[in-house]
């Protein structure tokens, strides 16, 4: 069986390593967006594909019995790509995306936004000095915010040249609750923008809480219609196997 697994993710390396133990073959597909890639186990391939043709071609090429999308809850183009490939070739794709903050506790007390300018304008009416933790490739949006402080944080150097006003931390997550509560009172954040990224490494959200910072979260887009979605590693194996043996069936009785 060969799956294509769309990763950039924790969650794709931890499939990549239960795939590789099950001796499922599987190619980890890496965006290269970040330079420090921490590849994962197993073979892995880095670069866009050229659209939906490209991964069409792919898919076929490289004779792919599953596609698994574990990318990143906010990676829209790939993930449109990916259903759109895999229903022009008939290949079964299926969704992992990790739960929503959305039922975090605090969940209520934050303000929602359902863009990113939403989520500038919001914010600017909050406060001055902003902990942005979006992504490097969206910090081109709020550049135009040189007469306030700005503390973002990103793993590679941003795209963008940052304001005077800006401080730019490089570091890679996970993050302790109490380095965070140290970082925003160090920093005096009054407001904190961030993307609604999910998953357990959530300390940012409750030295904010703690702080009564208030949260600006920005929602993650919708799926692509009619994409099965499962938000757990464990069900993503479950269906993988359950392809194995149709698969496997399929071959036996061809030849």
């Amino acid at each position: 069986m060969n799956v294509l697994l769309l990763g950039g993710t924790a969650e794709a390396r931890e499939l990549a390593r239960l795939l590789h133990a099950e001796g499922i073959s599987a190619v980890t597909s890496l965006a290269g967006a970040v330079a420090d890639l921490h590849p994962p186990q197993g073979t892995t391939r880095v670069g866009g594909f050229g659209g939906a043709d490209g991964l069409a071609g792919y898919l076929r090429g490289q004779h792919v019995d599953a596609v698994i999308d574990a990318t990143h809850p906010f990676a829209e183009r790939m993930s449109a790509n990916a259903a759109d490939a895999c229903a022009r070739t008939g290949v079964p794709l299926l969704r992992l995306s990790r739960p929503s903050w959305a039922v975090h506790p605090d969940a209520a007390s934050w303000h929602w936004a359902d863009s990113i300018d939403q989520a500038r304008e919001v914010a600017g009416g909050l406060g001055e000095r902003v902990f942005l933790t979006i992504g490097r490739q969206s910090l081109a949006e709020f550049a135009y915010w040189g007469d306030r402080f700005v503390l973002t944080r990103v793993i590679d150097p941003p795209d963008i040249a940052s304001p005077a006003s800006w401080t730019v931390l490089r570091a890679r997550g996970p993050f302790r609750i109490d380095d965070e509560l140290d970082l925003l009172r160090r920093y005096e954040i009054d407001v904190l923008v961030t993307k609604d990224s999910g998953g357990p490494t959530d300390a940012k959200l409750a030295a904010a809480s703690e702080l009564e910072v208030p949260v600006v979260m920005l929602r993650r887009p919708a799926p692509p219609d009619r994409v099965r979605l499962v938000t757990y590693v464990a069900d993503v194996m479950v269906w993988v196997k359950g392809l194995r043996v149709g698969v496997a069936g399929q071959r036996r009785r061809s030849r």
